[in-house]
């Protein structure tokens, strides 16, 4: 079985949500027959590589909300990245394009080390100090602790062109299967879900998705809302 999952590493709701797949995928007793495939969506696509702010203005500016609003929303995804056992900087991150890191990201899934460059990008973004915006040698860093060749990550850096396709198509694709927002999963191409959705939900939609044929289907939670997630928008920001 394939599990593709969109999302952008800007995204804290897909940060939240891979730990909360990932913990229902150890649970899953056909783990070993299940191939993960991360996909790319960027929140910004288009947006300029040097277009760099804070993200307590991003979220100001984004939802019309008070510094003070916006700094109790990134207290409660802390919380909320806390209770996953993650780390989460909820002062003095900054928010910027994804863009190459996504392609980094396919140029990784080519040498089998995408899961290990995604983790490393997610951490690197949402609980260290150095920001991973418009600065190579700190993604080259990245990438060669993910087991990737320095050279080679800074030839596809140095070209913009490399992979740009491949995460275009994604985004595209995105589009086709209805995916407004990120995190996205889809299983098997049966099954959908949609948002940080608790581990539960997704060991029901492997269990679901697992041997049966079946056309596209959203496999919702258990309340009547939709779970957390980022779209164009931007991401749902929790004030309580």
């Amino acid at each position: 079985m394939r599990v593709e999952i969109w999302s952008d590493i800007a995204c804290p709701w897909c940060y939240v949500g891979k730990a909360r797949f990932d913990k229902a995928l150890r649970d899953f007793p056909y783990r070993d027959e299940v191939e993960v495939v991360h996909r790319s969506f960027e929140l910004d696509p288009g947006r300029a590589k040097d277009d760099i702010q804070p993200v307590i203005t991003m979220l100001t500016k984004k939802y019309g909300m008070s510094a003070a609003q916006a700094e109790a929303g990134e207290d409660n995804l802390g919380a909320q990245a806390s209770a996953e056992g993650l780390d989460y900087r909820t002062r003095g991150r900054d928010h910027g394009s994804t863009f190459d890191m996504h392609r980094l990201l396919h140029f990784a899934k080519e040498q089998g080390r995408q899961e290990q460059l995604l983790d490393l990008l997610y951490r690197a973004n949402f609980a260290e100090e150095r920001s991973v915006f418009n600065d190579d040698e700190r993604l080259v860093e990245l990438a060669s602790a993910a087991g990737l060749d320095a050279a080679a990550v800074r030839a596809v850096l140095a070209d913009p062109g490399a992979y740009a396709d491949e995460v275009r198509a994604d985004e595209r694709e995105a589009a086709q299967l209805g995916a407004n927002g990120v995190p996205f999963f889809v299983l098997d191409r049966k099954y959908g879900v949609s948002g940080a959705q608790p581990a539960e939900v997704f060991a029901r939609a492997l269990t679901q998705a697992y041997g049966e044929p079946s056309p596209l289907k959203i496999v919702d939670g258990d309340g009547d809302d939709d779970a957390d997630a980022c779209g164009p928008d931007g991401c749902a920001v929790p004030q309580h």
